[in-house]
């Protein structure tokens, strides 16, 4: 099967199609997200995007919001920009903290955190590029706590990065949060199809 790169309207079930099926469609989907998924550091989690995930997405906002075909067009707009295009990892990472006063303090310590993530596949250093859509980091040097960024590869970072076993580190350079994970070799795995 081809990997697509665009959500089109002729990709989206009807509502009223979609709502007898959502569990089933919810279940499929977050079972592949699982090894799309990577804590780093105590956190911050990343989860890297596809074309699938997005087709979620957009197919859960016209379910909640019932906005039609004016939002459908918003929501192609705001998530097609999200799906992998080829030569590219995509992710939304979360600093997910449940206490909003540590959550704050956290938060206000991590500016340009965005600008921070890298992917370390065979000695080469990849950084993460931002989404540029506005930006989520107030000039006071507040992160938001969630993020999207790409991480574009030359074509031998992508036979590295798809050669079995390879070590591919994720992880931050920031000031106020350098921490780094090796990705599981079964997520490492998943990923190598967002490069077709």
């Amino acid at each position: 099967m081809t990997t697509k790169h665009a959500l089109t309207a002729d990709d989206i079930v009807p509502t009223a199609e979609y709502a007898p099926r959502r569990t089933e469609h919810r279940r499929r989907i977050a079972a592949r997200k699982k090894n799309r998924r990577v804590e780093v550091g105590p956190v911050v989690t990343f989860y890297f995007e596809c074309w699938e995930s997005m087709w979620l997405q957009v197919q859960e906002m016209l379910y909640i919001e019932k906005g039609g075909a004016e939002q459908l067009a918003d929501e192609l707009e705001a998530y097609n920009p999200l799906i992998p295009q080829g030569m590219e990892l995509v992710a939304t990472f979360m600093v997910e903290i449940d206490d909003p006063i540590r959550r704050r303090r956290i938060l206000g310590g991590m500016g340009g955190i965005e600008e921070t993530a890298f992917l370390r596949v065979g000695g080469e250093i990849i950084r993460a590029q931002a989404e540029t859509d506005q930006d989520r980091t107030t000039a006071e040097g507040k992160a938001s706590s969630v993020q999207f960024v790409h991480f574009p590869f030359t074509a031998d970072q992508v036979a590295a990065f798809c050669s079995p076993g390879a070590e591919v580190v994720l992880g931050f350079d920031h000031q106020n949060y350098r921490h780094m994970t090796i990705l599981p070799e079964e997520v490492r795995a998943e990923l190598t199809g967002d490069f077709a």
